[in-house]
């Protein structure tokens, strides 16, 4: 069964990480030596095609000018789009010319925000510093995705209680918007807001398939089956574990296959889901 990876990070082992980013390799991923690794683009089409892998959205730092992704991207655009992040909201005009640009000149499928990640963590989804963002997404009819749940890294958390998300759906139904890397421990309030809520999706993102709770499981096979994306994170999790482990969840072919690969299609490649 072929999937979607729909978050790829190729630029980890560029630069020097912070601090925090080592603790979590180590302390919460228990990662070895390959977590801060750069795939040279052959690598990276190897391993997806080993793996059944047919495309991956690879990360692309705003704030770096066009990076290994964006190369990548470049490249090989039958096999790689592009999620577009670290954005300064608190000079607005700047990041959201940035990201036209981008969305111009390169196959971008998303933009990205991490609450925790910027800000010191000071502004929450309901904070009117993401509304020219938000605004600028559904101008472009470009989804966006946003950390949710508490991260693993050792920085303020409470901005990515997806609670906050109820405002933002109300306030923005034009807004396609994914939450990223799960929702723990706020399953339960992510899956209400899904059921609320036709624009919200649930990516999973930097978690482990065995890990995924019971009631995410559960709602992706019943109503939820076209809202739950299938993510890697790699290196941060390999192709081959993740896919390896979904495998083995115990789900139906249907279920396994909106997840793996359809719900990524509908929701980041609509115009070429169309066309298939």
């Amino acid at each position: 069964m072929k999937a979607i990876d729909c978050l790829v990070n190729v630029h980890l082992g560029d630069d020097k990480q912070p601090e925090w980013m080592v603790r979590v390799k180590e302390d919460y991923f228990k990662g070895g030596a390959s977590f801060f690794h750069s795939p040279e683009l052959p690598e990276l089409i190897d391993a997806m095609d080993a793996a059944g892998v047919e495309r991956a959205i690879l990360v692309s730092r705003a704030n770096k000018g066009p990076d290994r992704a964006a190369r990548y991207a470049e490249q090989r655009p039958d096999r790689f789009a592009l999620a577009i992040g670290t954005f300064n909201l608190l000079r607005p005009m700047k990041a959201l010319r940035t990201l036209e640009s981008y969305v111009r000149d390169y196959p971008v499928a998303t933009a990205t925000v991490g609450p925790s990640f910027w800000g010191d963590g000071m502004y929450p989804p309901t904070d009117a510093v993401y509304y020219p963002l938000y605004t600028k997404c559904c101008e472009l009819d470009l989804p966006l995705c946003m950390n949710t749940g508490l991260p693993g890294p050792p920085i303020p958390g409470e901005v990515q209680n997806p609670i906050y998300l109820d405002r933002v759906c109300y306030r923005f139904p034009e807004l396609k918007l994914c939450m990223i890397h799960g929702a723990d421990p706020w399953w339960d309030t992510a899956i209400r807001l899904m059921l609320k809520y036709r624009n919200l999706r649930l990516m999973t993102s930097a978690w482990s398939p065995k890990r995924l709770p019971a009631s995410l499981l559960h709602y992706m096979s019943t109503r939820g089956r076209d809202k739950i994306i299938f993510a890697s994170d790699h290196p941060v999790l390999s192709f081959e574990r993740c896919l390896a482990e979904a495998a083995n969840l115990g789900l139906t072919d249907e279920v396994r296959q909106a997840w793996l690969h359809d719900n990524a299609m509908s929701f980041f490649f609509a115009d070429r889901a169309k066309a298939e």
